[in-house]
């Protein structure tokens, strides 16, 4: 979606001092400034003690669904989507998230992957007003190719600025006449009956040749749209996507995939619960080992808002510069999807920042167009002291 004003332009300069600040051409303890909302070369304000804290650019997350916990508690527990979202951006401050897509599905499983919640909640996000940068990636089901023009739509009206190819059929299994892993629950979520699922899935199989050659329909989309595939198994699929617009590689499964997509300059995203963890928590490859062989650009939270944090952590322990790991999550992304405002902290930027105990490696701040969105202590503090 579209950037929203912010009331952060409104505040009275900030300078921080005696902090560490991740800087254009690397960590600094000069002061920072911030004015109207950009990081400014000095000014009149606050003055705050950020003594012991850590500075750093604000986190872009550019494929997230660890939202959907929020937007689908128990039955009655939430009574509009708005509740929900104000429950997701409160996560997303709270780990550094100042810009963050919300992965949403348009799949034939239905439910909250189906059309109709995917317009839901990009209606209640255009009503919500975010503090953060709040933003939707489209994530389409390839099978669902005759709903291009719905699709189209959906992008012009609520601004949408990025597309994912999704297949997420069981092809081998349909094709074995195996019965489809998990096949019950998925069809109870989608409120179907486990036969009716089946035959809709056999069908929609067996149709997938015409899915593909209906592609280039669905990425007739608005000026601007990113595009992108997820879950690339083999060179041959990466280079399929790429010729219908798909210029970023999202999650690849496989070496060869992520190799294929960096030969022709596309852009590799992995998980940073990835990297956290030492590997994929399914059947992919190590997003460490792809960081390694230079086949990675950025790292996204995947179903995990604080793993972003805490994956740029785990490859400065590996030896990585802070400028280089934190990279992944903040100026990286956001290059990726042409955001040349932010990602960085040097004069005339956005000031999207995440404050950060040095010692403990805790959040205690994040700050979206020089607004606070998050605080705890001992920031706190210091504000209060700073007036």
């Amino acid at each position: 979606m579209p950037d929203r004003p912010q009331s952060a332009g409104r505040e009275a300069a900030l300078r921080f001092v005696n902090a560490r600040v991740l800087g254009p051409d690397g960590v600094h303890g000069e002061p920072l400034t911030l004015a109207h909302g950009r990081i400014a070369a000095q000014g009149d304000g606050r003055v705050v003690d950020a003594s012991g804290l850590l500075i750093l650019p604000g986190i872009v997350d550019l494929h997230g669904d660890a939202f959907e916990r929020h937007l689908a508690p128990r039955r009655g527990a939430l009574r509009s989507l708005g509740d929900g979202l104000r429950a997701v951006e409160t996560e997303m401050a709270a780990n550094g998230v100042t810009t963050g897509w919300l992965a949403q599905f348009w799949s034939w499983e239905g439910g909250m992957r189906g059309p109709d919640f995917a317009h839901s909640l990009c209606a209640a996000l255009a009503q919500y007003d975010p503090r953060l940068d709040m933003r939707v990636q489209l994530r389409f089901d390839i099978a669902c190719h005759a709903d291009h023009a719905r699709l189209g739509a959906l992008f012009a009206r609520y601004g949408i600025d990025y597309l994912v190819f999704n297949d997420r059929l069981p092809h081998a299994a349909l094709a074995a006449g195996k019965r489809p892993p998990r096949l019950d629950g998925q069809a109870l979520r989608a409120g179907r009956s486990p036969a009716d699922h089946l035959t809709l899935m056999q069908r929609l199989s067996a149709a997938i040749p015409d899915a593909r050659t209906m592609r280039e329909a669905i990425a007739r989309l608005p000026a601007g749209v990113r595009i992108g595939s997820h879950d690339d198994a083999t060179p041959e699929s990466r280079r399929d996507n790429r010729a219908l617009g798909a210029r970023i590689a999202e999650f690849p499964l496989t070496a060869a995939a992520a190799s294929a997509a960096r030969e022709a300059g596309d852009a590799v995203i992995f998980g940073a619960p990835n990297v956290v963890r030492g590997g994929s928590h399914g059947k992919g490859v190590s997003a460490r080992d792809m960081i390694a062989a230079g086949l990675c650009d950025a790292l996204a939270s995947d179903y995990h808002y604080p793993s972003l944090s805490r994956a740029a952590f785990a490859m400065m322990d590996e030896g990585w510069s802070l400028a280089d790991a934190w990279a992944l999550v903040s100026a990286s992304p956001a290059a990726v999807m042409g955001l040349n405002d932010r990602g960085r902290i040097a004069q005339g930027k956005r000031a999207d920042l995440v404050i950060i105990d040095e010692a403990s490696r805790r959040i205690v701040g994040t700050l979206v167009a020089g607004h606070f969105v998050y605080a705890s202590e001992p920031l706190i503090s210091r504000l209060i002291r700073a007036g």
